[in-house]
C-alpha cells in the first residue's frame, strides 16, 4: 500500500516565515556605526572642530534623506530576491515630471505629487512585470528600463526644467525643532516599510519568496505577484526621493538621480546593514544604520577635505570587508 504525500500552504504568517523575517544581521552595522562617530569625533577634535554639534547632526541628516529613502525601497526589493538599477534615472525623471507640473505654481502641487508617484509606480510595475513574466534577470531588466528612461531624458532635456513654489521647497529645507523635514520624511518611509514588513501578510511573503521562491510556492505563496509589488513600492520610494530632491534644488534636472549614485549607493547602504543580496534575511533598521553610516563616513571625509577618488577607494573597502565579514558569520553558524 502506498501512501500519498500531500503538500499543505504554510500561512504567510507561521512561525518558520517569522524566523526569517528576524533582523539580527542589523546589530554589527550599529557597532559599527558607534566606531566610527566615535572616530569622526577625535578627527573633529583634533582639527578643531565639533562632530556633535547641530549644525553637523543636523547635515548629517540631511544629506542622508534621500538616500535612505531610495535605501528602504531597494531593501524590499533585494529581500524579495530581486534587484533594482533603474531607482537613479527614475529619481531624475520624477524630480522633472513635479517641477514641470507646478511650473512655480501652489496649485499645481497635488497634482505633480500624484503624477510623480504614479509615473514611479509604472515603472516598478514594468520592472515586476519584465522580470516576473519575462523571466529575464532582474539585473538586466532594470538596467534595460534604466537605459530606456536616460534615453528620454537625453532627447528632452539638456539641463534643468522646471520650477517648484517656495511653499514646496518647505520640505528639503524647513526644520522641526533640531529635526529636518526631510529626515522626519525618511523616518516616515523607514517606520511604514518595518511595519509592512513586521506586521502583514506580504512582509512576510517577501521574506518566504527571497528565502526560497520554489518552497514559498509550493506553500501557496503567489511569488509573482509578490516581486512586482516590491518592484513598486521600491520605484514608488525613489519617487519620493524625487520629489524631496526637487523640492532642493527649486527645479528637476535631468542627472540629480545619477549624480547622487542612489543605485549602487543605495545597494551598498542595504548590504551594509547586513541584508543578504540573495534575499530572505535582513531588514529595514540594518539599512537605515548603513545610510547613517555612510553619511557619518561624508562628515569625516568633508572635514579632512579627502578628494574624490580617495572616498570611493574607502567605501569599497568598507563594503568589501562587510560581505566578508558577514559572509563568515553565515558559514560559522
Amino acid at each position: 500500500m502506498t501512501q500519498q504525500l500531500k503538500l499543505r500552504p504554510v500561512p504567510a504568517g507561521g512561525s518558520l516565515i517569522r524566523r526569517l523575517s528576524a533582523d539580527r544581521p542589523a546589530r554589527p552595522v550599529y557597532v559599527a556605526l558607534a566606531l566610527l562617530v566615535v572616530l569622526g569625533w577625535l578627527v573633529f577634535a583634533l582639527d578643531g572642530g565639533a562632530f556633535l554639534s547641530q549644525e553637523n547632526i543636523v547635515g548629517i541628516q540631511q544629506r542622508s534623506a534621500a538616500l535612505g529613502i531610495v535605501a528602504v525601497g531597494q531593501t524590499l526589493v533585494i529581500l524579495a530576491g530581486s534587484l533594482d538599477l533603474s531607482v537613479a534615472y527614475l529619481i531624475s525623471l520624477t524630480s522633472l515630471v513635479t517641477a514641470e507640473i507646478m511650473a512655480g505654481s501652489d496649485t499645481g502641487v497635488p497634482v505633480a505629487v500624484a503624477a510623480a508617484l504614479a509615473v514611479s509606480a509604472l515603472t516598478g510595475l514594468v520592472n515586476g512585470l519584465i522580470v516576473t513574466r519575462l523571466r529575464v534577470h532582474a539585473f538586466i531588466a532594470t538596467l534595460g528600463v534604466a537605459l530606456v528612461i536616460r534615453g528620454a531624458l537625453d532627447a528632452r532635456y539638456d539641463g534643468p526644467a522646471g520650477s517648484v513654489p517656495e511653499s514646496f521647497q518647505h520640505l528639503g529645507y524647513d526644520r522641526i525643532g533640531p529635526l529636518p523635514v526631510s529626515a522626519l520624511l525618511w523616518a516616515a518611509v523607514a517606520a511604514g516599510a518595518w511595519l509592512l514588513l513586521s506586521r502583514t501578510r506580504l512582509g512576510y511573503r517577501i521574506y518566504a519568496v527571497g528565502g526560497d521562491t520554489e518552497v514559498a510556492r509550493l506553500s501557496g505563496v503567489r511569488t509573482e505577484r509578490v516581486v512586482v509589488a516590491a518592484h513598486v513600492l521600491c520605484s514608488v520610494c525613489a519617487g519620493i526621493a524625487g520629489l524631496l530632491l526637487a523640492s532642493r534644488l527649486g527645479a528637476g534636472a535631468p542627472t540629480v538621480g545619477t549624480d547622487g549614485g542612489y543605485d549602487l549607493e543605495s545597494i551598498a547602504a542595504v548590504v551594509l546593514g547586513g541584508t543578504a543580496l540573495a534575499g530572505g534575511r535582513g531588514g529595514v533598521a540594518g539599512t537605515v544604520g548603513g545610510v547613517l553610516l555612510l553619511a557619518v563616513l561624508d562628515s569625516i571625509f568633508n572635514q579632512l577635505e579627502v578628494n574624490s577618488f580617495a572616498k570611493d577607494v574607502v567605501r569599497g573597502v568598507i563594503l568589501v570587508a562587510a560581505l566578508a565579514i558577514y559572509a563568515r558569520r553565515r558559514r560559522t553558524r
